[in-house]
């Protein structure tokens, strides 16, 4: 069950570029490299499962393989 505005990071293989910002309104877009392999982190929080889906189709529309999806729990029991 989602809770008010639950926080995701979503893993995908590739470095997505910076213009993509825009799209992914209310996220961070970090680069990383996982095992010599590029990977982009998307973080940021959505406010229902809607939310999450409409991410997901964005991310097929790119074609942009998604390596994993994570709720972020809150640090030391802060409430969201």
């Amino acid at each position: 069950m989602f809770a008010e505005r639950d926080s995701y990071e979503i893993r995908l293989r590739g470095h997505l570029d910076e213009r993509w910002v825009s799209w992914f309104e209310g996220f961070t877009i970090a680069h990383d490299f996982q095992n010599g392999v590029p990977v982009t982190k998307l973080s940021g929080s959505m406010a229902d499962q809607a939310a999450l889906h409409g991410v997901l189709i964005k991310l097929r529309d790119i074609g942009i393989p998604i390596l994993s999806i994570n709720l972020v729990e809150p640090e030391n029991g802060e409430d969201k």
